[in-house]
């Protein structure tokens, strides 16, 4: 049976905590000679480099990052069973690992997980964002419990999971007040060479809003093409071009960023999806995001 040397392990941790060896090394008391060499001798043992370095910094390696993720939870686990011993806690904290697709708007996110900060028992929420492909390769692995994404799961994936239908959004076009104030009147016509934030093209509601502004012979002017939806918002808010988002966040999204409505398109419908690899659901947590997903989602 091949070992882990969980001191090198216990070492490597704090130093990408730390973002660095040498204040890791200071935190630790250690020569900072030594702890590189033990953080090394990790990585050669697990097969390839765990820091790369960056101008005067480290970062993360691909392999680093798959190492950081789950020495965070050995060692989140082994300060919990010294919180149950001691008695400052009735217990361990039961974890929630959801994958987060990264185009879906961030505020839905918000809205779909608020539920799951009020549980009791508790329920330690851990969230992981990237593309859908390496999420859902990810939950085939255990690594999640849970993705939260706006397409369902493709049957050449690979990974044998259940799509659960959480609901669907009518999308709203949003723009600061000054060119609201241009673009208010003659909507849809009037974003024809308007300065667009259009969502990126790995986002399923980019093709469908490209179908839709084609067959209204419409032309806005790209400004930024964005796979954040947050970003998108950001730049909205400033008046850099108009923006698209959910309707059933529309209230949000103006109070939040302090935006006006141009105009409602009902029939261009974003989808929203949780996929795990249980048919049912069956954990208090899951079932607290799909439960609040679908009163969101049916307003």
């Amino acid at each position: 049976m091949e070992w882990l040397n969980y001191h090198h392990l216990y070492y490597f941790w704090v130093a990408a905590k730390e973002g660095g060896v040498s204040r890791a090394a200071e935190k630790l008391r250690l020569a900072q000679p030594t702890l590189s060499a033990q953080i090394r001798a990790l990585g050669q043992s697990l097969g390839g480099e765990l820091f790369a370095r960056r101008g005067r910094g480290l970062v993360l390696t691909e392999l680093g990052t798959l190492v950081y993720q789950h020495a965070d939870e050995i060692f989140g686990i082994g300060q919990e069973l010294l919180d149950a011993v001691k008695g400052r806690s009735g217990g361990r904290i039961e974890r929630l690992v959801v994958g987060i697709a990264d185009v879906l708007p961030k505020l839905v996110v918000y809205r779909m997980l608020e539920p799951a900060f009020h549980l009791d028992p508790p329920v330690r929420l851990v969230c992981r964002e990237g593309p859908v492909d390496r999420l859902v390769a990810a939950l085939g692995a255990h690594e999640l419990d849970l993705v939260l994404s706006d397409c369902p799961l493709s049957p050449s994936s690979g990974t044998r999971a259940f799509n659960h239908l959480l609901g669907e959004s009518g999308t709203t076009i949003f723009a600061a007040p000054k060119l609201a104030a241009k673009l208010g009147r003659g909507f849809p016509k009037s974003l024809d060479g308007a300065p667009f934030v259009i969502p990126g093209r790995q986002s399923v509601l980019r093709r469908e809003l490209d179908g839709w502004l084609d067959s209204h012979q419409v032309r806005p002017q790209v400004v930024a093409e964005v796979d954040d939806s947050a970003l998108a918002k950001v730049l909205g808010q400033a008046g850099v071009g108009a923006f698209v988002g959910p309707s059933a966040m529309e209230a949000d999204i103006c109070e939040q960023y302090a935006v006006k409505v141009l105009g409602r398109v009902p029939a261009l419908k974003e989808r929203y999806f949780a996929i795990s690899l249980e048919r049912r659901i069956r954990h208090p947590g899951v079932l607290a995001i799909s439960s609040a997903a679908r009163e969101l989602l049916s307003a």
